[in-house]
């Protein structure tokens, strides 16, 4: 069994829930939704927001699909390239036409944590795995108990 990467892991802030780190983690948690080796998807992470600096809806939607499956190859990340690609596009996409680029929109928009998981359902390969990765680190984050 492989070790399960943490927000902390990948550098990522997600203090205070704030914006880039929100993004930046849903995108780790869609590249580990899939059924590939945790350190491919950290580092298929790496390459696309780290290196790339792909790291906001609109940068990552300004990306061809190809350059996308590029950066993937480049991390080893070979067996999904293809549709993940495609749905790391159709994410940003969707955030930027629906949520203005916010994952706090999303937030915002919901009722509370069942609505806003969703919510991310609806996005094109978000599934419960992806949801269930995202929110084994965001939920205490954004939906905090009222007292």
């Amino acid at each position: 069994m492989s070790k399960i990467v943490s927000a902390h892991d990948l550098q990522i802030d997600l203090q205070s829930a704030n914006e880039p780190g929100l993004f930046k983690w849903l995108i780790a948690s869609l590249l580990m939704g899939k059924r590939i080796q945790g350190p491919i998807a950290a580092k298929a992470y790496q390459v696309i927001v780290v290196k790339h600096h792909r790291d906001t809806p609109h940068k990552l939607a300004s990306c061809t699909h190809r350059q996308l499956v590029m950066m993937l190859g480049e991390a080893h990340y070979v067996r999904y390239d293809e549709t993940t690609a495609s749905r790391l596009l159709a994410l940003a996409n969707k955030m930027n036409a629906e949520y203005h680029g916010k994952v706090s929109n999303i937030v915002a928009a919901s009722a509370d944590r069942n609505a806003f998981e969703k919510r991310l359902s609806e996005f094109e390969g978000i599934g419960p795995k992806t949801i269930e990765i995202f929110m084994r680190e965001a939920a205490a984050l954004l939906f905090r108990p009222s007292c």
